[in-house]
């Protein structure tokens, strides 16, 4: 009997992706959670809390339309859904509630805007399954990130679509004395000199651009491991390539050219003050987290 399949969606600032997955026991005995489908959707829900503290009408009827378009695909796959979380985008958003509503219409399913220690708790629930527990995860999102630890976590209020809002494709001279404030506010010495691995959209364009890949595809771009060297020269690739050039790049389809300079900016800054010089990428994240039982119910601690 096939293992069955289940669904999550993760409605984010810079993109909505739905996952569908199954546990398969593995030749160890042990269960996996493995991905059978993953659609992502951009939507850039974060543009308009960065602009207007809100989600306008336009960007709701946009991420409307992507619901329905998940909600198709769940229901001809005869799958489960089993949770969809809504994270930074949702935490500020001013109208939240009535985005809430709508998605519920959509889907026939309520969301749930998780917090940012929830978000960490997540991702390190799905990657310390599929690895071990002595690592520290890494989320850079596009309104947010989060560094998990255990039960220790932390969400600083910066990703890669935000800060291409506040200063552009290509982070200017401002950008140091951002960064200099920023680990001010949201001390990670708690976190540093830790074994990384580092998720989310940014991640998987680093990866996808680092390999050459002209199509994502999860099983070559899993575990790749990836220093600060690998990641400058990477970065100078992008950033010596005109904005036309720069979305030709595998993996920086759809928009993810304007915003991936700016992630990766904050990729190495975040390195640098955990004083890491290596890291693994992963294609988990919290969607993944969201399939495991009880994964909210256990306790975190935020770490200020």
């Amino acid at each position: 009997m096939p293992n069955k399949l289940l669904a999550s969606i993760d409605i984010g600032s810079y993109s909505c992706i739905l996952l569908i997955a199954a546990f398969e026991k593995q030749e160890n005995g042990q269960e996996k959670l493995v991905p059978k489908l993953q659609k992502v959707e951009v939507c850039r829900l974060g543009e308009d809390i960065f602009e207007f503290k809100s989600i306008s009408n336009d960007k709701l009827n946009e991420l409307v339309t992507i619901m329905e378009r998940f909600r198709s695909t769940i229901h001809a796959l005869g799958v489960e859904l089993e949770a969809v979380a809504m994270t930074e985008a949702m935490r500020k958003a001013s109208n939240s509630e009535s985005v809430i509503s709508a998605v519920e219409k959509a889907l026939w399913f309520k969301p749930k805007v998780i917090s940012g220690e929830e978000e960490a708790a997540l991702t390190y629930k799905a990657i310390s399954e599929w690895y071990h527990s002595d690592l520290l995860t890494l989320d850079i999102g596009g309104g947010s990130t989060e560094l998990s630890f255990g039960k220790k976590s932390i969400s600083i209020p910066v990703g890669a679509l935000y800060l291409f809002k506040k200063m552009g494709a290509i982070p200017g001279p401002e950008y140091k004395n951002f960064i200099k404030e920023t680990f001010k506010e949201f001390p990670v010495r708690a976190f540093s000199k830790k074994e990384v691995v580092f998720i989310g959209g940014t991640a998987t364009a680093l990866a996808m651009v680092y390999l050459n890949l002209n199509q994502f595809k999860y099983e070559q771009i899993e575990g790749l491991e990836m220093n600060l060297n690998d990641l400058e020269q990477t970065t100078m690739r992008i950033s010596n390539l005109s904005k036309e050039l720069r979305a030709l790049l595998p993996g920086l389809e759809n928009g993810r050219s304007d915003v991936i300079i700016c992630g990766l900016y904050w990729l190495k800054s975040l390195l640098e003050r955990l004083h890491v010089e290596s890291f693994k990428i992963s294609t988990a994240g919290i969607r993944f987290g969201l399939l495991y039982p009880s994964s909210l119910s256990e306790e975190s601690h935020e770490i200020k």
